[in-house]
Formats: structure tokens, C-alpha cells, sequence
């Protein structure tokens, strides 16, 4: 069997001068060496083919694979990691991971949520900030002693929000456009933020109730019913860490800012209802094959839903989900074993 691989390389966008921050969510080469060293060691033929650009003069020459392991995240658009999918499909080669709908769907966080909020599962309340204008809806600031927010909100956008609040772009991974400056205490800062963040990404503001719990990361498995956890790590901030948030300095320089903790449901109620949550969210998303849900805790210790990842990162030594695996005694080319069988199962039907 032929599998190719498409990826987005990070030195192509750096040559081409993009920032460090700008291709934070693109791969290095050893990932790509990675994946096609384990693709190769379960005995498949492989064929990088690389960004959209590249699959589509593939294919306009008449190239073909059985299976295409995808991991572009694409550069333009809130639709950008569903170019792939959407082209593959056009021509009816099987890939892996989520098809265009759930990809789009994901990466718009504020729909994401509407979306998990609705079914019933736990978010924080949340805004979307399109212009600056928007932020006239929001009350005055609370009281420092403010309540944390409740477990269960409405499931609707334009709810009202007390301080600490939390502000990221809408459609970024890797914690780009999140520093310690995230997390804020009052309206002139949050418009602060927010003037910061629409003007650099050009894309709407998600600010949601600031929630002072644990937080946790859940590795899945599989698609639909078959889907299972993988396991749950724990994110523990070490000193010297930007405080409170899961920042983009802290993601970047996790190996000395950011201990990964290995948490076990058996033994911890949080942690358990964190993975009920993040298999349902998972599920009622479609999200295929394998990634992340991310959750952190309120202060009465019930998880809520932030974000899923359905196109979760591979490095074998610095992204969540290896690193999840390998605690879990998981082999790294296993994963992208489990991966690889998910996908072909959906493709044989």
C-alpha cells in the first residue's frame, strides 16, 4: 500500500519570510521524518507530496496514493486545515483524520463552542469580538471576588461576562496570540487585548470566563462509537512560566516551562468526568482517527470544555499527543499505527 504525506514544512514559510510566531502550527522535519519512518517500519510504501500547492500538482500529474496521511494546517482562511480533505475528496483518495466540515467547524472556536454548548456539555460563557464596537455589549467589571462561572451557560454567544475574562484568537492553535496578558481583570484591558489581537490576525476575538482550575489536555482515538481516550495529561505551569495561561512561550519552550502530568480517571473523579466530556465533545464534533480536547476546571472542580484539536500535532518528543502516548506506554509508531487502521476501517466501507 501507498501512503503519501502532505504537511506544511515551517522553514518553507520562514525562507519565504513568515514570523516564528506565524508558523508556530507548522512541522519541523523531523516530524515528517518521524511519520514516514513509522509508516515505513509497518511495511508501507510512502511519497511526501508536502503543502496544498504541492498535492495539487501532484495530482494534476496523475499521481495517486491508497492513502494520504494528512497533517497540513494551511495558511489561509478560518477553513484553511480543510483544504486538504476538500481536495483529496473531490478526487476520492481516503486520508486521514476529520473531512472538511469538522475541520472548519473546529477551528472556529466560538462555533465550536456554541456547538458543545447546545448538546449540553459544560464551555464558559463566551463573546465574540468581531471590532472593537462589539465590547459595548459587555457589563462593567466585577467585583474582584467574583463568582467563577457557572458549569453549565445557556449555549449562547453575547452572554454576560464577569472579570477575569480570558481573550484568543478565534481560529489559532499553539497558543498563538496567548501571554500572561490573556487573562484580564478589567474593560480597559481587555479592549487593550483585543485592539492587539484584531489588528495582528485579522480574525474575531473569543473571550470567555476565566476558569481558575486545573487544566487538562485528552487524548482520542478512533472515530464515532470506536472512538476511545487514549489518556489525560495534566498541564502543571513550572517556574519561570508566563502564570495562569498555556501560553505561546510556554508551548514553545515546554520542555523547561511545562511539566505534561499523567492523570488517571480510576483514581480522580475531575479527572474522569474531563475525559466523559472530551469523548462526547469528540463524538458529537465527528472528528476522526485521532487528536486533543482541551478542558480546564472551574473553581468548584468541574471541567469545561475549551477546544478540540482534530489535527493534533505529531512530533514524537514535543507534541501533547505523543507525549500522551509514550506515558501511556504507547510506542510512537503504534500511534500512528492506530491512526493509519482507523482510517483505512473508514476507507473499506
Amino acid at each position: 500500500m501507498r501512503i503519501g504525506i502532505t504537511y506544511d514544512l515551517r522553514n518553507d514559510y520562514l525562507a519565504q519570510g513568515y514570523s516564528d510566531e506565524e508558523t508556530a502550527e507548522f512541522d519541523r522535519p523531523d516530524t515528517i521524518d518521524a511519520i514516514e519512518r513509522a509508516l515505513r517500519d509497518l511495511g508501507y510504501e510512502t511519497a511526501r507530496i508536502g503543502n496544498v500547492h504541492r498535492l495539487v500538482e501532484h495530482l494534476a500529474r496523475g499521481e495517486r496514493w491508497d492513502l494520504v496521511f494528512n497533517i497540513c494546517e494551511g495558511l489561509h482562511g478560518l477553513a484553511r486545515e480543510a483544504q486538504v480533505p476538500a481536495v483529496l475528496d473531490a478526487y476520492g483518495i481516503p486520508y486521514t483524520f476529520s473531512e472538511p466540515l469538522a475541520m472548519s467547524l473546529c477551528m472556529h472556536k466560538g462555533i465550536t463552542k456554541t456547538v458543545v454548548a447546545r448538546a449540553g456539555l459544560p464551555t464558559p460563557p463566551f463573546v465574540v469580538i468581531g471590532n472593537l464596537a462589539d465590547l459595548s455589549t459587555l457589563a462593567a467589571p466585577a467585583a474582584p471576588a467574583a463568582p467563577a462561572a457557572p458549569a453549565v451557560p445557556a449555549g449562547h454567544a453575547w452572554q454576560p461576562l464577569e472579570f477575569p475574562v480570558f481573550a484568543k484568537p478565534i481560529a489559532e492553535g499553539t497558543g498563538k496570540g496567548i501571554t500572561a496578558a490573556s487573562r484580564i481583570d478589567g474593560l480597559e484591558a481587555l479592549r487593550v487585548c483585543c485592539e492587539d489581537l484584531l489588528q495582528r490576525f485579522r480574525q474575531p476575538v473569543l473571550v470567555e470566563s476565566y476558569l481558575a482550575g486545573r487544566e487538562f489536555t485528552v487524548g482520542l482515538l478512533g472515530t464515532g462509537a470506536a472512538a476511545t481516550v487514549l489518556g489525560t495529561l495534566e498541564i502543571v505551569l513550572l517556574p519561570g512560566a508566563e502564570a495562569d495561561v498555556y501560553s505561546y512561550v510556554n508551548k514553545e519552550r515546554c520542555e523547561e516551562l511545562v511539566e505534561y502530568r499523567l492523570v488517571d480517571s480510576r483514581s480522580d473523579a475531575e479527572v474522569a468526568r474531563a475525559e466523559e466530556i472530551a469523548l462526547s465533545a469528540w463524538r458529537l464534533l465527528e472528528c476522526r482517527d485521532g487528536g486533543r480536547v482541551d478542558l480546564r476546571s472551574n473553581r468548584a472542580g468541574i471541567p469545561n470544555f475549551l477546544e478540540v484539536n482534530p489535527l493534533a500535532g505529531l512530533h514524537p518528543e514535543h507534541s501533547d499527543l505523543p507525549i500522551l502516548a509514550t506515558k501511556r506506554g504507547l510506542p510512537y509508531v503504534t500511534l500512528i499505527q492506530r491512526i493509519v487502521e482507523s482510517a483505512l476501517a473508514r476507507s473499506a466501507r
